[in-house]
C-alpha cells in the first residue's frame, strides 16, 4: 500500500503530537503509569485525525489484529515477526488497543512533524474500536482472530459486534489481505464477500485429545449464517472453532490457506506444530515450528501469526525463528518468583477463555494439583456483569485436590461459584478482597519454592502486577 506523502507541514497534526509527547513524559516523570493511552487521548482533541495521518505515512502499511481473544499475543507475535525481519515497528505494545491507545503508540514512534519513525505498523484493535481504527489506519493487513461473547454489558451480544465489524469491512479495497480464522464461522460469514483479498487459516488436527466431544454449553455460533440450520463438526477444537458445515445448505469451512495441524503440547510450558502454507497461486510448504508458549489457543495464535507474515511478505526462516524465540505478553502465562514462590499467571476474561485454561491446566496435571489464587474485577474493562462465570466450566476442579483461593472485588461471587461446581469447601479458601493484601496471604499459605497459578480478570491482573512491580518482582507491563 503506497504512502500518502505530506505535501506541506501540518500546523494541527504538529500541535497534536507536541502535546501527546509532553503529556507522555508528564505521565511518566509524575509516577502516574506509562502514558499509554492519555497522550493519544489529549491529541485526539487537538487533530481527530492523527492516526489516519500517522498511519498513511508508514513506508510499509500496518497490521491491525483483532478477536476476542489472543489479540494481544498475534501482535507481539507479528511485531517480533517483522522486526526479526529487518524492519522498526510502532506497535501498541503495552496492550492499550482503543482509538487513543494506538494513537498514543504511533505519536511515540513520529517525529513532530508527523513522520513516522518506523517501517510498519502492528496495531492491536479492540472489538469495538475496531471499525474506526480500520476507517483511518485503512490496514495493509487486518487480520481477525476470533469472535466470542465477550463483556455483553460493553460489546453487546455477538450479532451486533460481528455486523459492526462486516460494515467496517466494506471500506477495505483489494490491496488489503483480510487474514481470518475460518473455523470460526462467524468470521467465515462477514468475511465471504469482501472486496478485500482473503486469506484464511485454521487447524486440521486428528489427535483425538486435541479435539472436543461436543459444543460446550457456552458457545456462540451454532447455526448456519446462511440458512439458519444447524450447523455440524467434522472436528471441533475450542468453543465454536473447527471444521464446520451446514447439512442443509451446503455451506462449509472455506478451504484452508494456512493450516496448523501435528500439534504437541508440553503442558504449561510450551507447543509444536507444523504449519502447511499454501496460499492460491504459491508454491506450497511446511513450517515447522517449536514456541514457548502452551495450549491449544496458542497454536491457534501461532498459526494466525504465520498467515499474517505470509500476507506481509516476510521470509518463512524468519518466521520461524522469531517465533521459536518468542515469550508470552505480560499478564499471559508469565512466571514471576515471588517471595521464593512461582506464580505463572494467566489472564482469564470469559467464558471461552477461561475454559480454554482450565481445560490446559487441568490436562497439563491430571487435575489441578496446584495451587491457585482467582481473582475476579467487576471494572469497566473487565465487563461489571459477572453473570458470565457461570458459562464457564468450573466442574472441571471438582475433582482435583489443590486448594482455589478467591479474591479481587468480586471474589465471594467466584468462591460462591466453585461451590455450586461441586468444589469441596474445604478446598476454597476466599481471601481479602483487597488483592495487595489477597496476595500476600495467598503466597503467606504457600510452602517456600512452591508453584502455584494466578488466574486473575484484566484489571485484576494488572493490579496483580503493579503490587508485583512496587515490590521488584517484575517490570511494569508498560516498561516491556
Amino acid at each position: 500500500m503506497a504512502p500518502r506523502p505530506a505535501t506541506r507541514p501540518d500546523l494541527r497534526l504538529g500541535a497534536a503530537l507536541v502535546a501527546a509527547k509532553v503529556t507522555g513524559v508528564a505521565i511518566r516523570r509524575l509516577g502516574r503509569g506509562g502514558g499509554t493511552a492519555a497522550p493519544g487521548l489529549v491529541a485526539d482533541r487537538i487533530d481527530p485525525d492523527l492516526l489516519g495521518k500517522i498511519a498513511g505515512r508508514l513506508p510499509r502499511g500496518a497490521i491491525v489484529v483483532a478477536g476476542t481473544n489472543g489479540k494481544t499475543t498475534v501482535a507481539r507475535m507479528v511485531a517480533d515477526v517483522l522486526e526479526a525481519a529487518g524492519l522498526a515497528v510502532a506497535h501498541n505494545r503495552s496492550g492499550s488497543n482503543m482509538v487513543r491507545g494506538v494513537a498514543s503508540a504511533l505519536a511515540e514512534r513520529s517525529s513532530l512533524g508527523g513522520d513516522p519513525l518506523a517501517d510498519a505498523g502492528v496495531i492491536e484493535g479492540d472489538e469495538a474500536a475496531l471499525p474506526e481504527i480500520v476507517r483511518q489506519v485503512q490496514p495493509r493487513v487486518l487480520l481477525l482472530n476470533n469472535l466470542f461473547r465477550d463483556q455483553l454489558d460493553r460489546y453487546g451480544e455477538l450479532a451486533t459486534v460481528a455486523n459492526r465489524w462486516r460494515a467496517a469491512l466494506t471500506s477495505l479495497g483489494s490491496d488489503t489481505v483480510v487474514v481470518v480464522n475460518a473455523d470460526d464461522p462467524t468470521l467465515a460469514a462477514i468475511t465471504g464477500r469482501i472486496s478485500a483479498r482473503r486469506l484464511c487459516f485454521g487447524l486440521d488436527e486428528s489427535d483425538p485429545r486435541l479435539r472436543l466431544p461436543s459444543l460446550p454449553h457456552a458457545v456462540d455460533a451454532t447455526v448456519c449464517g446462511r440458512c439458519g440450520h444447524d450447523l455440524a463438526y467434522d472436528a471441533l477444537y475450542s468453543a465454536h472453532l473447527g471444521a464446520w458445515r451446514c447439512p442443509a445448505c451446503g455451506n462449509a469451512r472455506p478451504r484452508l490457506d494456512v493450516v496448523g495441524r501435528e500439534i504437541v503440547l508440553d503442558g504449561v510450558e510450551a507447543l509444536r506444530l507444523a504449519v502447511d502454507v499454501s496460499p492460491p497461486a504459491e508454491t506450497a510448504r511446511r513450517l515447522d515450528l517449536a514456541i514457548a508458549v502452551p495450549g491449544l489457543y496458542n497454536a491457534y495464535n501461532a498459526v494466525a501469526a504465520v498467515a499474517a507474515a505470509t500476507a506481509f511478505g516476510v521470509p518463512d526462516d524468519v518466521v520461524i525463528a522469531a517465533l521459536g524465540r518468542f515469550r508470552s505478553a505480560f499478564g499471559r502465562i508469565e512466571r514471576v518468583v515471588y517471595r521464593d514462590r512461582t506464580l505463572v499467571m494467566a489472564l482469564v476474561k470469559n467464558p471461552v477463555g477461561f475454559n480454554e485454561m482450565l481445560r490446559m491446566l487441568t490436562t497439563a496435571t491430571d487435575g489441578l494439583t496446584v495451587p491457585t489464587l482467582i481473582a475476579i474485577n467487576d471494572l469497566f474493562a473487565d465487563g461489571r456483569d459477572v453473570s458470565w462465570l457461570w458459562d464457564v466450566d468450573f466442574e472441571l476442579l471438582a475433582d482435583g485436590t489443590a486448594p482455589l483461593f478467591t479474591s479481587g472485588i468480586r471474589g465471594p461471587d467466584m468462591a460462591n461459584r466453585l461451590k455450586y461446581a461441586g468444589v469441596a469447601s474445604e478446598r476454597i479458601r476466599p481471601l481479602p478482597t483487597d488483592l495487595a493484601t489477597g496476595l500476600d496471604a495467598f503466597v503467606d499459605a504457600l510452602p517456600a519454592g512452591e508453584t502455584s497459578y494466578l488466574l486473575p480478570t484484566y484489571t485484576a491482573m494488572l493490579e496483580l502486577r503493579r503490587v508485583l512491580a512496587a515490590r521488584g518482582a517484575v517490570e511494569a507491563f508498560w516498561r516491556q
